[in-house]
């Protein structure tokens, strides 16, 4: 996983759970605004509460999937990368092996072509050997 995606994903959390807790505050200072009388306005900042908590746990869980997600993206990606790299390395080998084998034929014709080459010598200096010695037998 790269550092941006790790950036980008403790950025998204850090926003969901700043918006979590300031629904829950506003669910809170709401509770405390209302006015009539005594018991109605606590049942009335109760419900407040309970309602600014509820949402504040809508949001802890929606960042929660959200986190979950981007993980999961992330292992999605760090997979492909692997096969990526894995079939990458495999066409190096095959170039490698290709490669090798080129340099194996073309080692083989130039011996052979060596081969020839001194076997052409060899001839022409018997010959010229064959010469003299015709030469100074007779």
């Amino acid at each position: 996983m790269s550092s941006s995606d790790q950036r980008w994903r403790n950025g998204r959390v850090a926003r969901l759970a700043a918006v979590a807790l300031a629904v829950g505050a506003v669910g809170a200072v709401g509770a405390g605004c209302g006015g009539g009388s005594d018991n109605s306005s606590v049942s009335e900042a109760e419900e407040s509460v309970e309602k600014g908590i509820e949402e504040a746990k809508k949001g802890i869980n929606k960042a929660k999937e959200e986190v979950k997600k981007g993980f999961k993206q992330a292992e999605e990606a760090t997979k492909e990368g692997l096969e990526k790299g894995k079939k990458e390395a495999k066409k190096g080998v095959e170039g490698g092996k290709s490669q090798a084998q080129k340099t194996i034929e073309k080692a083989e014709k130039e011996a052979k072509e060596g081969v020839e080459k001194g076997k052409a010598e060899a001839n022409r200096a018997i010959e010229e050997a064959e010469k003299r010695a015709e030469s100074y037998g007779n």
